[in-house]
């Protein structure tokens, strides 16, 4: 097993796709005309919204667990997240025969909680205001001796949600195209990384951009600094799924080096990306997986004619908020 500070590279990112082929959805690339109307690009869209979960994060919730001696299951695995990464490693453990708990704030969307419970995980909610996280997952994992599976800072889970950049590349390819530019909604940076070594083992020149919210663009301002900065606050926007503290410490060790920018897109261009997806697209768009579409629409980057891809990353939002973006 890699150390706890070992860095994946485009090979295991490789390794990780065969580990999750048959199991996890390879994700089509989607076209709007509309979309390379408003933007002047030719834009395609990923949209993990139809992955297994309805999220990119059961690629590496898979890949990670998928990893674990056969003699260490029995003990189970702890997981922190606002519920995409929750689902993800619940449904990977009901496949592979291993008891998980989640770790999930109060304010996290109830369908969240109640799929990642119906798939079979024990879940133990937290205050972001209040709790720390990270030392209650670690403190129940000591308990049962459980392996403790972060929602991005870690080998095989970067590696695993890099399987969704390799496709990118690979798919564009059949078409004879390479993308002038990649953008990802960010919140730690587990898929930004993963795919960035991906992408750019392939086309090297290809830039990379992370997109967050207003308020909680830790990732924009670290870049700029070159160090890692944190937010000032921990909760208050509709990307309930990009709200992190800080840029992990493993993952910005690699984008700091593969990425181009960052972008921050506000809650009223988020809800007009829902709304977007959902007329053109005919698809469910949680806030938090349109960012980067926001960004575009938003037209955050001249991308008049290139080629360029926008990562759609969930689609598991809360019915009654859904409807009132979309009204």
């Amino acid at each position: 097993m890699p150390s706890v500070l070992e860095l994946p590279t485009a090979a295991d990112v490789a390794d990780a796709a065969r580990a999750i082929s048959g199991v996890a959805l390879r994700t089509p690339l989607i076209t709007s005309p509309e979309l390379d109307a408003i933007t002047g690009a030719r834009v395609f869209l990923k949209p993990e919204t139809l992955q297994r979960t309805g999220s990119f994060k059961f690629r590496g919730a898979y890949n990670r667990l998928s990893r674990i001696p056969d003699d260490h299951k029995s003990a189970g695995v702890v997981a922190m997240s606002s519920g995409n990464h929750a689902l993800g490693v619940a449904t990977a453990a009901k496949l592979l025969g291993i008891r998980a708990t989640n770790l999930m704030p109060i304010d996290s969307p109830a369908t969240k909680r109640e799929r990642t419970a119906a798939a079979g995980a024990e879940v133990v909610l937290f205050d972001r205001e209040k709790d720390d996280r990270v030392a209650m997952a670690h403190a129940i994992a000591k308990e049962r001796g459980a392996v403790v599976v972060p929602p991005y800072d870690d080998f095989f889970i970067m590696a695993g949600q890099g399987t969704v950049g390799r496709e990118i590349v690979e798919d564009l390819g059949k078409l004879n195209l390479t993308p002038d530019a990649v953008f990802f909604p960010c919140g730690g940076g587990g898929l930004l990384a993963g795919s960035a070594l991906a992408i750019h083992e392939q086309a090297p020149s290809t830039d990379l951009y992370s997109v967050e919210p207003e308020e909680f663009d830790d990732h924009a301002r670290s870049f700029i600094a070159g160090e890692r900065l944190a937010n000032h606050k921990a909760s208050g926007s509709l990307c309930d799924g990009l709200l992190v503290s800080t840029p992990g410490e493993l993952t910005f060790s690699i984008n700091k080096r593969h990425v181009a920018g960052g972008l921050v897109v506000s809650d009223d261009e988020v809800r007009r990306a829902v709304a977007f997806a959902f007329r053109e697209l005919k698809l469910v768009v949680e806030p938090s997986g349109t960012a980067a579409l926001a960004a575009l629409l938003g037209k955050r980057i001249d991308v008049r004619g290139q080629t360029v891809v926008a990562v759609l990353t969930g689609g598991n939002v809360d019915p009654t908020l859904f409807a009132n973006l979309i009204s």
